[in-house]
């Protein structure tokens, strides 16, 4: 008795559930007609994939299952109706069938007459995949065309956020989240606060955000930007270039942006969007004005002469030795030595100038000093850092939910057989069939959910640990570190004092009621340079 073939069939099928069951029924009835009318074939299995894109077949399970069990040697023949069924990507459908053709299995596609064992499979295959991504190409420009057109009607394009739900293309207010919303507003605009500081009064006070387990800066800023909350209505902000990877991309000039003023129900009023955008604005060029000027050294603006009242500011010198950088008071560096002017007015100051490794000494000296117990404070450090941070949330046992989705999968296939063999009717099918798809897409989100927590503490256990090694190194103290000194660095009174390279400092540090007075003498200049503390003292 000759051997028969053993043939899996493959089927891609809609996502809509009536859809669903007539497209599968029918294709199993197909093939099981057209492997009866062979009579050296045997029906091994139905592969199918549900709503998934024919352009790429990363995500196609069904797809990616066949072709394991392909190269297991489960099977010696695939039936398939279209080329388009199989692939509309033309190099995925030459790479798949080429490796199945490697492996001794073979590709029949009934409707388009191709047969991959044949000689002339390929060169006909060829023709017909690049047809079908053509085809996917067009249909990919007309369903672009018409979310266009429906952007422009305001039809919305998304899925819920902080303070609205959609539904049906409509976006509607979530009134448990809009006091979230007008309280980011509030306390930006408003009260003035920063967006780290908003992060963490939200979450001290119970505040969830949405879809993440953290508030965060970007979070806020994100909310603050976002043109919905004043009811107009942005979209294309994302845009998809490649349709066969379906890959987005934020646009950025790339494609024109569709803007409905007006468009929904507001949460917050167009005067407070007005001046919250018109902050934002000016917090940027603020930040970047002090990045470029104000900001670029420790102690910029921290520096008081004790004689005259004014700032102290920077001056360098190239010299052959190396480069002297000293701080000098803005009045003595304008003016020279205190003399009155042609109006009779005091102009200039006698007040002497500091090195800026002298300062850096200081600087260092004090914290040491204020710093005995290191333990202890690293300690009270990480614990504020943790209760701000949290704990990570319970997980649960992936390899239990991952069974079973397995078994509701086997479940809904042989749901579809028994409906093939008249053991339930369509009727029930059709709820069993969405009683599993709930299942399953409550399963899958659990997954997801936990899969994002995991990520979640996993990065901020990366951060805890680089936090960890940057407090360590900075509690010893070792090097000068100017990063720390900008944080806790209030301000430094600068005095005269008569003996020759002699200054008397007083340093206060933000959160302490006291300064800490030093006499410093420096000699040298460049790189033979040296600072000798005198005298300290609390003032």
């Amino acid at each position: 008795m000759e051997n028969k073939l053993r043939v899996a069939a493959y089927a891609r099928v809609s996502t809509e559930k009536d859809d669903q069951v007539n497209s599968l029924t029918s294709q199993k009835t197909y093939f099981a007609d057209y492997i009866r009318s062979q009579k050296n074939m045997e029906l091994s299995k139905v592969y199918f994939d549900e709503g998934i894109s024919g352009t790429q077949t990363r995500k196609r399970d069904g797809f990616n299952q066949m072709i394991k069990d392909a190269f297991g040697g489960k099977f010696n023949l695939i039936l398939t109706k279209e080329v388009s069924r199989f692939a509309r990507n033309t190099v995925d459908t030459l790479s798949y069938t080429r490796k199945l053709k490697e492996a001794g299995v073979g590709v029949i596609f009934t409707i388009d007459n191709i047969d991959t064992r044949d000689s002339d499979g390929e060169l006909r295959l060829t023709i017909m995949a690049s047809l079908a991504q053509e085809e996917s190409r067009k249909t990919s420009e007309r369903v672009k065309w018409g979310q266009q057109r429906r952007m422009e009607q305001g039809v919305v394009f998304g899925r819920d956020m902080l303070g609205y739900t959609v539904k049906n293309g409509i976006l509607s207010i979530n009134p448990e989240e809009v006091p979230i919303v007008k309280a980011i507003f509030h306390k930006y605009t408003n009260e003035g606060k920063g967006t780290h500081v908003i992060a963490r009064e939200l979450l001290e006070e119970g505040f969830r955000p949405k879809r993440i387990s953290l508030w965060s800066n970007t979070v806020i800023l994100r909310v603050l930007r976002n043109e919905k909350y004043v009811g107009d209505l942005c979209q294309k902000k994302t845009f998809t270039p490649d349709y066969l990877t379906h890959k987005k991309k934020y646009n950025r000039g790339d494609e024109e942006k569709i803007y409905i003023k007006d468009h929904h129900e507001a949460i917050i009023d167009r005067d407070l969007w007005n001046r919250t955008q018109a902050e934002l604005k000016r917090r940027s060029s603020s930040t970047d004005q002090k990045s470029r000027h104000s900001n670029r050294y420790w102690c910029s603006g921290k520096i008081c002469c004790g004689e005259c009242g004014s700032r102290f500011v920077s001056r360098t010198k190239k010299l052959t030795i190396g480069t002297y950088k000293a701080w000098r008071c803005y009045r003595a560096a304008n003016h020279g030595l205190l003399k009155m002017d042609a109006d009779g007015k005091e102009i200039g100051c006698n007040n002497n100038s500091i090195n800026e490794r002298a300062l850096l000494t200081c600087m260092k000296y004090c914290v040491n000093l204020l710093c005995q117990n290191r333990e202890q404070l690293r300690r009270e450090i990480l614990s504020r850092i943790k209760d701000v941070c949290g704990e990570q949330e319970t997980t649960i046992d992936e390899d239990k939910i991952e069974q079973k989705i397995e078994s509701i999968e086997e479940k809904k296939r042989k749901s579809f057989d028994a409906m093939l063999e008249g053991m339930v009717t369509k009727e029930d099918l059709k709820k069993q069939i969405k009683w599993y798809d709930d299942e399953l897409f409550r399963l899958k989100t659990l997954l997801a959910e936990n899969e994002q927590n995991n990520k979640q503490y996993s990065r901020q256990k990366e951060q805890m640990d680089v936090l960890e090694k940057t407090l360590d190194d900075i509690l010893l103290f070792n090097e000068e570190n100017e990063m720390l000194y900008r944080e806790i660095l209030e301000k430094i009174v600068v005095y005269r004092e008569s003996e020759r390279g002699c200054n008397r400092l007083v340093v206060w540090f933000k959160s302490l009621p006291f300064g800490m007075c030093l006499k410093i003498k420096s000699t040298g200049k460049g790189e033979e340079y040296y600072t000798e503390i005198l005298e300290t003292g609390s003032e």
